[in-house]
């Protein structure tokens, strides 16, 4: 479980990182909204539902 975890907080690390941003900063709109903040809010949803569902599994 711990493991997991950390897995977990070194791909939020990974994600969150100027080289990978990079990627998705560029003049494109999604629904109306920046690329770069819709990449952010999408992973951070993801990491959340990770991180519930990691946490579940322990009880």
């Amino acid at each position: 479980m711990r493991a997991k975890l950390i897995a977990v907080t070194a791909l939020a690390a990974a994600c969150f990182t100027y080289p990978l941003l990079s990627l998705f900063d560029r003049p494109v709109r999604v629904f109306g909204v920046p690329l770069v903040w819709a990449y952010l809010f999408v992973v951070w949803a993801l990491l959340v539902v990770a991180v519930a569902v990691l946490s579940r599994q322990e009880h």
